[in-house]
């Protein structure tokens, strides 16, 4: 009985197999990498402590510069520490648990681990301060904040979505690579 394992054909069948696995493979962790982790349009993680832009933003029309200070200075927007939460919640609802968690972090020096909604990736450089100087509003990209309970990403962040808002000929922004990409 012939061995039919080395034949041409066979050797042929298993480096089609070979390279259909490797290419299985590398989809996934493609998929993995940019897909799964959940940072997407909708994505709305559950935060230690719950905040409702909505009342804050919404209803107390607190500026968004009140918390978030140094969006308009900084190329990075900052989420804000327990001190700037314990301006108004010395005194405000000092009996919700919540704020008396927001208390125990600001009075031990511990930081809340806030859990940010919009993540770029690390090879990505998004500069806020430039964007505010030229007139975008934080809605652009953040959607109606004042009416989120929780806050979700609603844009995709994609470059596809930054590249077409900068093609807008009233913006007249830059789409070179490597504004976007150091």
């Amino acid at each position: 009985m012939a061995d039919h394992r080395n034949t041409p054909e066979h050797q042929n069948e298993k480096k089609l197999i070979l390279a259909s696995f490797v290419l299985t493979v590398v989809t996934i962790v493609a998929f993995g990498i940019f897909i799964l982790p959940g940072r997407g349009v909708g994505y709305t993680p559950s935060q230690p402590i719950p905040f409702s832009h909505a009342l804050h933003a919404g209803q107390r029309k607190i500026q968004c510069l009140y918390c978030h200070s140094n969006v308009d200075k900084s190329a990075h927007a900052n989420v804000p520490s327990t001190a700037v939460c314990m301006n108004c919640h010395r005194v405000v609802k000092v009996d919700s648990p919540w704020i008396q968690k927001l208390t125990e972090s600001y009075d031990n020096n511990v930081p809340i681990q806030w859990i940010n909604v919009h993540v770029l990736p690390d090879y990505v450089y998004f500069n806020h301060q430039r964007h505010i100087q030229r007139g975008v509003a934080c809605e652009t990209c953040h959607g109606n904040v004042t009416a989120m309970e929780k806050v979700e990403q609603v844009s995709p962040l994609s470059m596809g979505w930054c590249v077409n808002c900068h093609r807008q000929p009233e913006n007249q922004a830059p789409v070179n690579c490597t504004t976007c990409h150091r």
